[in-house]
């Protein structure tokens, strides 16, 4: 073997056992946080976050409170003379040619409103701007315990395995909170698409109280929800805080030795 060959066989394997103990390093550092954050951080949030239900913002808020009028006018209805409101036979155009007038009942064309764009509900914008970081918050800590226990998790074998079958229910549970979490993401940006549709439909149909109102109840909507959202990230601390306390043995020490059980 030339001397050039030993050199680089001698680098890869330095960098390889480099890698290894990086990657060793990075999942001794996981256990260590995730550890701290079941045992100080989650009561910690779940003591936050019964606070924050307990204010004026989310706590006996009547729905008028997150009510907003809408920057859209109801125009004036047109007067026509008596001998002008009798109809005259017109010549039929056809409904493809520029400039032609809408005859199918599709409402108004709107290009622009006289008194500027309409505004998003500023409570619910507010309302948003809260708990959004706090769903954030909840999707990366149950990511981490979901890689907590992956680690904890031993080699395959046979026997001995109830340890094992308790990590693997916890993980599901995990795993569970992390897709419900993300989907509260979901549903805040689906309110907001369903509102700006409803909000053409006002600026097409501007005499249709109908619109405005369906508006309303869709704020309404949100703000409940905002709160259940919530109160379900809450009971989900306190849920995973639950579980992982009470198994904490098992998830750490999944099998015992053969020595323990003898005695």
């Amino acid at each position: 073997m030339s001397e050039s060959t030993s050199t680089a066989t001698t680098s890869a394997t330095s960098s390889a056992e480099d890698n290894a103990r990086k990657v060793q390093q990075y999942k001794d550092n996981l256990i260590s946080r995730a550890e701290t954050l079941i045992v100080k951080e989650f009561p910690e949030r779940i003591v936050r976050l019964n606070a924050l239900l307990d204010t004026p913002q989310f706590s006996e808020r009547s729905f008028t409170d997150v009510y907003q009028e809408l920057n859209i006018p109801v125009p004036e209805p047109i007067l026509v003379d008596g001998e002008d409101s009798v109809a005259r036979k017109r010549p039929r155009l056809n409904s493809n040619t520029p400039n032609s007038p809408a005859t199918d009942g599709n409402g108004t064309k709107v290009h622009a409103l006289p008194t500027g764009r309409v505004e998003c509900n500023k409570p619910i914008g507010e309302l948003v701007c809260i708990v959004k970081p706090i769903i954030r918050s909840l999707v990366e800590d149950s990511n981490l315990l979901k890689m907590w226990i992956s680690f904890m998790i031993p080699k395959i074998e046979d026997g001995n395995n109830f340890g094992v079958s308790i990590q693997e229910d916890t993980l599901a549970e995990i795993q569970s909170v992390e897709t419900e979490a993300a989907a509260f993401f979901d549903q805040i940006s689906r309110y907001f698409v369903s509102r700006a549709k409803v909000v053409s439909k006002v600026a097409k149909y501007p005499h249709i109280d109908d619109y405005r109102r369906a508006v309303a109840e869709l704020d309404e909507k949100e703000f409940l929800s905002l709160w259940l959202v919530l109160s379900e990230i809450r009971n989900r601390y306190c849920s995973l805080h639950d579980i992982v306390i009470k198994n904490m043995e098992k998830l750490k020490k999944p099998r015992s030795s053969n020595a323990d059980s003898l005695y």
